[in-house]
């Protein structure tokens, strides 16, 4: 059975109830939600309450440990990983664009790709966030050819086209 957790909840039931009524988004609701069911002592343990909410005891053990260190203001704050088109610099676009528009030397994947843009601009970036950037900029995909016979002959097809009568419609 889980340990029954010592949190003293600074603010009252009354302005909790009104900060979960103002929440709109539904993740801050649920960590207004988990200090209202902790003030009026619903749940034995941290393990039930967060059975009920949903989420795991990790994560409400986190969100309590925020709101005791920080207080409510960073509970409240959700954080989503980083911003990773602020990775990709301005200048690569046009250096991109003019890359895979050059039919004479084309880039033969993103693993190339990646490895052009760190000798051409300096800059190492991560081959999802490079694959990421250029298809959603540019709409790039991986082209595979087609599989061929291992038992076909490249000197029969040669000589086949050469020999082939074409036919024209009047």
């Amino acid at each position: 059975m889980g340990k029954k957790a010592d949190i003293r909840i600074k603010e009252s039931l009354s302005e909790l109830e009104q900060l979960y009524k103002k929440q709109k988004n539904s993740r801050k609701k649920l960590r207004v939600k988990s200090l209202i069911l902790t003030k009026k002592n619903k749940f034995s343990n941290r393990t039930l309450l967060a059975e009920h909410l949903g989420v795991s005891p990790k994560t409400l053990y986190t969100w309590t440990l925020n709101y005791k260190k920080y207080g409510l203001e960073k509970m409240l704050t959700i954080s989503n990983g980083g911003k990773r088109w602020q990775v990709v610099p301005d200048e690569l676009y046009t250096v991109l664009e003019t890359k895979l528009n050059d039919s004479e030397n084309p880039l033969l994947g993103y693993q190339d790709a990646v490895i052009w843009v760190e000798k051409q601009i300096g800059i190492k970036l991560n081959y999802q966030t490079l694959r990421a950037y250029m298809k959603r900029h540019f709409g790039t995909k991986l082209k595979v050819p087609r599989k061929s016979h291992y038992k076909k002959d490249d000197q029969a097809t040669e000589a086949f086209k050469k020999t082939a009568v074409l036919v024209r419609e009047h």
